[in-house]
């Protein structure tokens, strides 16, 4: 079955790809866990509910997922063209994503739409 929605992983000449570069520093279960959420989300698109995903702020979104105790997080939204595009992965270990983590995804968002738009 072919996914509803495409999943694009952010790149950038300053960060290269982040998403990818946090799950390649994971063990094989942990990035297994978070590829399967990701897979879900590429699957059900906007109608993945709570707990696999949440609004963050604005259009950033949050996947969530945990392995034992450890909670993960990537954070992403929806663009243009069924496409989601994951922005920033982090091991979250207090009740909120911190504030730094939620501005770097929107900087990298906003740097994304200003490439399409500028082509």
């Amino acid at each position: 079955m072919t996914p509803a929605w495409a999943v694009e992983f952010h790149e950038d000449s300053d960060a290269g790809c982040p998403v990818r570069d946090f799950l390649d520093a994971l063990d094989r279960p942990r990035r297994a866990k978070i590829m399967a959420v990701i897979g879900l989300l590429a699957e059900r698109g906007p109608t993945l509910p709570f707990p696999y995903s949440s609004q963050v702020r604005g259009k950033v979104r949050e996947l969530r997922t945990h392995y034992g105790k450890e909670h993960y997080r990537v954070l992403y939204f929806a663009a243009p063209d069924r496409v989601f595009v994951l922005l920033h992965a982090l091991r979250k270990s207090s009740s909120e994503i911190p504030e730094g983590d939620v501005r770097i995804a929107e900087g990298r968002m906003k740097r994304y739409l200003e490439q399409r738009e500028n082509g």
